[in-house]
């Protein structure tokens, strides 16, 4: 009997490895205890959102008493929050003729890709993306008959190979994903490998009837170290389009606040922005959380304590030397993307598991070799996994 769809059970078959990690660990915790459990397998921000939502929060239980406080909101979401956010990322993306009416609020920036790629996608289109990758995007464009096509970057620090991913653009290519500070590796493109790609699109697009965009994935972006820039993608191409949320950079993840920000110069962009609109409502969000809009309005200037997540680095950093595990220090994001002793990622997370250390193999983002590390956990369960990456790398 069938239940689910072809398509759906095959994903089902290639469930994202992060998942099924995390509900190993959930077991664990249940069977073990938590304290002896270390798990980096769920990017899940743990530090607590800034200072100012909890009064933000105070301010919106104040006001639920008036009509529609939590009523239905436009589908591209408050007019005044898009007007908020286009003035901050007009100098963010260093765009300033960016407005309201390029800026959508979605339901994370999950929801901005899916809904994006709903309106532009036809059976058959291909999204192009660096290897590693978030595995979820094939997901998210495959719902809608398009294809994930991902194209090795270049190791060990995993900067897009430019020239493949070129020569990879082709007659179905309909969009180039982009994610930086990048999940997993933790690297940030560099200014010219951007540069080189945009040029490539807007000469590409001169022939074309359907253009290619070029779209980054930016919920990072806010997370960078050691004075590090992550250099914004919009101004170099009139096809640019960001995605961004709020989930890390506020710790407000739970509450799935995004946006997808449209050239301004980008032809048709208001047809667009209506499009997105129109499939964030189809697709069944109807409009982001609002509660989360309002709360994401009110600390829009503000941010969560990035000394947390540098110190974290550096512990993480020094246990995986101290067990001669070989990795490239991270630039941005809060994960690690280390060499898998031996080779065989999947063969070295079991062994991990076997110290109730939860990682997720490379070959889950595309990468095979290599493993991911989340280091969005206490100083404490890092510096205690110690022993057990030592055990574990000694095979």
């Amino acid at each position: 009997m069938q239940v689910v769809s072809p398509e759906i059970a095959g994903q089902l078959g290639r469930a994202s490895w992060i998942r099924r990690m995390f509900e190993t660990g959930a077991e664990l915790k249940q069977r073990l205890g938590a304290d002896q459990v270390f798990d980096f397998s769920l990017g899940n921000p743990d530090v607590a959102p800034p200072p100012a939502a909890g009064a933000a929060l105070h301010a919106i239980a104040d006001g639920a008493a008036q009509p529609f406080a939590f009523g239905y909101v436009p589908n591209a979401g408050l007019p005044s929050l898009r007007t908020a956010l286009a003035d901050k990322l007009a100098v963010e993306q260093k765009t300033p003729a960016l407005r309201a009416r390029n800026v959508l609020v979605t339901c994370g920036a999950a929801g901005a890709l899916t809904a994006f790629f709903r309106a532009v996608l036809e059976p058959g289109d291909e999204v192009l993306c660096p290897a590693p990758y978030f595995v979820e995007y094939g997901f998210y464009c495959g719902h809608f008959g398009g294809v994930l096509k991902p194209v090795p970057s270049l190791p060990p620090a995993f900067e897009p190979d430019v020239p493949a991913l070129l020569a990879a653009i082709g007659p179905r290519t309909r969009v180039v994903l982009l994610n930086s500070p990048n999940n997993p590796a933790g690297c940030i493109y560099a200014p010219a490998t951007l540069a080189a790609i945009a040029a490539h699109i807007e000469t590409v697009n001169r022939t074309r009837a359907r253009p290619v965009f070029l779209l980054a994935d930016e919920p990072y972006r806010f997370l960078a170290y050691d004075g590090a820039v992550v250099p914004p993608v919009l101004p170099l191409t009139r096809f640019a389009l960001v995605a961004g949320s709020f989930s890390k950079s506020l710790s407000l993840a739970g509450e799935r606040i995004g946006y997808l920000a449209i050239h301004p110069e980008l032809p048709d962009a208001g047809l667009l922005a209506d499009a997105v609109a129109m499939t964030t409502r189809t697709l069944g969000f109807v409009n982001a959380p609002i509660i989360g809009q309002r709360l994401a309005e009110a600390v829009l200037d503000c941010g969560v304590d990035l000394s947390v997540y540098a110190g974290r680095r550096r512990l993480m950093a020094q246990v995986l030397e101290d067990a001669g595990i070989a990795f490239s220090l991270p630039r941005g994001a809060f994960y690690f993307f280390p060499q898998a002793p031996g080779g065989d990622d999947v063969a070295f997370v079991q062994r991990l598991l076997r110290e109730n250390i939860l990682a997720v193999p490379g070959t889950g983002f595309g990468y095979a070799g290599h493993f991911r590390l989340c280091f969005s956990v206490a100083d404490s369960v890092i510096e205690r996994s110690a022993a057990g990456f030592r055990r574990a790398a000694a095979g």
